[in-house]
């Protein structure tokens, strides 16, 4: 009895998280499903059920109310401009490593490139806060590094979720740094079979349990050569707890599953408002649909003869306010008020340049979170090659978020109120720039096909025009005016105006 206590005490310490595991898996389950929506959002059943609803109608509203997926929408906006130029490495000698290309081109073994790895890396640390990144690399018995190079064998990177790694433990070291010291998490899950993986300074355990026959078949523990826990905490925004970050749309749910009720409830008024109940005794047989016929028995007592119950519950126009309050809601919450194209008819010019530079200043935030996860990346990366990393990784530290069609229509009032050659030649080079072209380069290239550039639009300069008979002097803006005064008798000045 006690071998067999202690084997399943030993089961349920693997495969059990630790209390902030325990703690915030829920949230974490969660914010899943809000991000993913469709039937893994529908299973999880975040409609309100209403009192004395039956499971049939409940599972009825449950397929008929569609989702309004904003969590996902978000945080591809924020992807989108993340990823719109490749972040910039520098290798500083590693470009000789022919692992190095190999890994560039397929980093996770699975056939995703290291760019593909860190926009996953990015969208699932914005679902949860923070996400994990270990490098490995397979111990195959290579003696020397050209075997290790004929048998293919390489670091690679592995993308885990908070929700599999279950148990983890940092310790501040005498000189001050904080290093992870224990790491526990389940690396697959095939069936019945789940494998746990335990990394320490020391060594590194595998073990994979049987969970139908709550046994473990295999456990394999091997040196850990690298001296350290090859992981990396990825986070989106830090939070007061190590190892925790902060989530993107943990506020953005809520309002989400809002939403979501209240599409349910347009669904049910719409219904209702359509088909109104009736109330008849049992003996009395009606039809459905339009010019049915009810047919009451002859000896029914008058006040009980079948009537239709009008639904008095709220208007739909009222439930659609209510969603486009919360819209609006999540828009300032995320702030992509001013890239949502609902949102950007509505908003002035000054409010839209202020929503572009918060969105700009989160966004730079994530880059940076995302540029140092990835220099602790290659820093383990070359500890596996027996090397030591002195390249540099840049991500967009600024995003260009502009409103193009509010520029052009400024440029083209200005150019039409501008009266100075040298103002149409300004107004003519940003709008090259704003074609991604460079106005010299242009002119040359017009030089050197023999072509001269385009005269500007003749501009009429006024001038001061005299009476003679008066003296009076008054100032000819436009050539109508000035052939207007020239049949009154005003002649030129000589004087420019």
């Amino acid at each position: 009895m006690n071998v067999i206590q202690t084997l399943s005490d030993e089961l349920k310490r693997l495969l059990q998280g630790n209390l902030l595991y325990e703690t915030y898996y829920p949230q974490w389950q969660y914010l899943l499903e809000s991000y993913v929506g469709g039937a893994e959002y529908r299973d999880a059943k975040h409609l309100t059920r209403y009192v004395l609803e039956t499971d049939k109608e409940y599972d009825a509203r449950l397929r008929t109310t569609p989702l309004e997926n904003h969590c996902q929408s978000v945080i591809s906006v924020y992807n989108s401009f993340l990823f719109r130029e490749e972040p910039e490495r520098e290798f500083a000698g590693l470009e000789a490593l022919p692992e190095l290309e190999d890994f560039l081109y397929d980093a996770d073994f699975d056939g995703r490139s290291l760019d593909s790895f860190m926009k996953d890396v990015a969208t699932w640390s914005s679902v949860f806060g923070h996400s994990w990144i270990i490098v490995s690399k397979p111990n195959v018995g290579a003696v020397t590094v050209a075997d290790e190079m004929a048998m293919g064998v390489r670091p690679y990177v592995s993308l885990l979720t908070p929700m599999v790694v279950l148990d983890w433990k940092y310790q501040r070291q005498p000189s001050g740094r904080v290093e992870l010291t224990y790491l526990r998490y389940l690396e697959d899950v095939t069936g019945d079979l789940r494998t746990v993986k335990i990394w320490s300074k020391e060594s590194v355990t595998t073990h994979t349990i049987d969970t139908k026959k709550g046994i473990i078949t295999d456990e394999i523990v091997e040196v850990n050569g690298l001296g350290k826990i090859p992981a990396v905490c990825a986070y989106n925004g830090r939070s007061i707890i190590r190892g925790f970050g902060v989530s993107d749309i943990a506020d953005i749910a809520d309002v989400q599953k809002f939403i979501y009720n209240c599409t349910s409830e347009v669904e049910q008024s719409i219904r209702m408002d359509s088909h109104p109940s009736l109330v008849k005794t049992p003996e009395t047989q009606a039809g459905i649909g339009a010019g049915s016929i009810v047919h009451m028995p002859e000896n029914l007592d008058p006040g009980l003869k079948p009537y239709l119950l009008e639904f008095g519950g709220a208007s739909v126009d009222s439930i659609y306010k209510s969603i486009e309050h919360a819209i609006s809601s999540i828009d300032k919450m995320a702030n992509t008020g001013a890239v949502r194209a609902t949102e950007s008819r509505t908003m002035s010019g000054v409010a839209m340049e202020t929503e572009f530079q918060l969105l700009n200043a989160r966004l730079s935030e994530k880059a940076d979170n995302l540029e140092l996860a990835e220099e602790q990346m290659w820093d383990l990366w070359c500890a596996y090659m027996g090397t030591t990393w002195q390249g540099e990784i840049d991500y967009p530290g600024s995003f260009n978020i502009r409103d193009t069609g509010s520029e052009i229509a400024q440029l083209v009032q200005a150019k039409s109120a501008a009266t100075n050659p040298k103002v149409f030649n300004l107004i003519d080079g940003k709008i090259a720039e704003w074609m991604d072209e460079d106005p010299a380069v242009l002119f040359a290239a017009d030089m050197l096909g023999g072509q001269q550039p385009l005269p500007p639009v003749p501009v009429y300069e006024p001038h001061i025009m005299c009476n003679p008979d008066t003296g009076e002097e008054v100032i000819a803006r436009t050539e109508q005016e000035h052939l207007d005064y020239m049949a009154q008798g005003y002649y030129h000045k000589e004087e420019d105006y």
